[in-house]
């Protein structure tokens, strides 16, 4: 009975195999009609735009990173992984697979005011694909500014050679961007410096009492990582984290 079973599963590949491949293949006429749509236009400028659109999409994993609350949040799931010293506990990818879903949640406003001003009229063709840019724009930037210090701000513009500028929602993104950056790299900073406070504390009582007892070949990292993740349990550490995270960008 087996033998039959294997048998028939070796047909039925070597069949998948021999399929014609009309059966499977895109039509090439309809790709290139999906891509002329998508890139807008048809004649010589094709390529050059279809070249335009690939780079733009090779470049959403670092927009993302850029103009969202990602750096803030794996910045700060870093430091609670390295206070604790658990060393690679949670791994690269929990970290990173915990700031994606946080990020999402935090930017999801953005994204469904994005959808609404700028991606469905221009499905509809309502509007140009210009004007679509420019109303996503204006919430991607207007969140990054609410994060933004004033004082960060005007770094990049005086350094840019502009004047100074009363409506900040008119700076072009290549201003705003790096500034958000740095606003948020100051913030993740001042998180962790509070998060590593408690178990610097663990750390320094632990080798206290290791040498007043004389164990000097003890480690007090063994000794205080248990003690740390108590601390860290009792306190409901990870909901803190989070609940910090998200509220303030709120």
């Amino acid at each position: 009975m087996k033998r039959k079973i294997n048998a028939k599963i070796i047909l039925i590949i070597l069949g998948l195999f021999c399929l014609p491949v009309s059966a499977v293949a895109v039509p090439v006429d309809d790709l290139t009609d999906t891509v002329s749509k998508l890139v807008g236009t048809s004649g010589t400028t094709d390529s050059v735009k279809l070249f335009v659109l690939m780079t733009v999409l090779t470049l959403i994993p670092t927009l993302l990173v850029l103009t969202t609350s990602f750096t803030r949040i794996i910045m700060v799931l870093s430091f609670v992984r390295n206070s604790l010293g658990t060393q690679q506990t949670p791994p690269n990818q929990v970290l990173i697979g915990i700031a994606l879903f946080l990020t999402f949640f935090i930017m999801q406003p953005v994204y469904t005011e994005v959808n609404t001003t700028a991606i469905q009229p221009l499905m509809k063709d309502e509007i140009t694909q210009a004007e679509s840019i420019k109303l996503a724009e204006k919430p991607i930037k207007k969140f990054m500014l609410e994060q933004t210090r004033e004082k960060d701000l005007a770094l990049f513009v005086k350094n840019s050679g502009k004047k100074e500028v009363k409506n900040p929602e008119s700076l072009p993104l290549h201003i705003v961007t790096p500034a958000f950056l740095i606003s948020e790299l100051r913030t993740a900073f001042s998180i962790g410096f509070l998060i590593f406070i408690p178990f610097l504390i663990i750390d320094m009582a632990v080798s206290s009492i290791l040498m007043s007892m004389g164990m000097f070949m003890l480690s007090p990292v063994m000794i205080s990582l248990p003690f740390k993740l108590l601390l860290f349990v009792l306190v409901d550490g990870w909901y803190l984290v989070v609940e910090t995270l998200v509220k303030g960008f709120q």
